[in-house]
């Protein structure tokens, strides 16, 4: 939420704002999540939390904020992994996001171009546009040896 905005409050701590979501209070998190309201201050200071705040600089936790917390909780608690692993496994899972949307973009804009030639019949001219070479050497070679080498003999017979 940005400064200079008072959030509504709601039912236990949570506030809202008109089409924002829910936000919740730093003591409503803790509880909830059963951790000290230190610990919520101290993912924050690492960067591995970013609540908004109020303009009287009260932390308020998104629904999105409240997601990150689970993982951090799931990487710390189930899974043993220190503030500084965190942190990184954080990080690659922001780029492997941002990879997987530039990626859904190029197939999208491959699927535009594919149904644009499609439309302007690409096919023909592909084939006009081939034009036919002779073998190169290599691959006459290749033909020439795999003509020469003797079939593998059959299994059972004495050689």
């Amino acid at each position: 939420m940005p400064r200079g905005r008072r959030a509504t409050t709601g039912p236990a701590g949570a506030t809202a704002e008109p089409g924002a979501g829910r936000f919740y209070m730093i003591s409503v998190v803790s509880k909830a999540y059963g951790i000290h309201p230190q610990t919520l201050r101290l993912y924050e200071r690492e960067g591995l939390l970013k609540p908004s705040r109020t303009e009287g600089n009260t932390r308020l936790y998104s629904e999105e904020d409240l997601r990150q917390l689970e993982v951090i909780l799931n990487l710390t608690r189930d899974l043993g992994v220190n503030l500084a692993g965190v942190e990184i496994v954080l990080n690659m899972r922001r780029k492997m996001e941002q990879m997987q949307e530039e990626v859904s973009e190029f197939v999208a804009w491959v699927r535009q171009e594919l149904a644009r030639a499609a439309q302007e019949g690409w096919q023909e001219r592909l084939q006009e546009a081939l034009v036919r070479l002779p073998p190169t050497p290599l691959a006459r070679a290749a033909t020439a040896a795999a003509a020469v080498v003797p079939p593998p003999p059959a299994a059972g017979s004495a050689g």
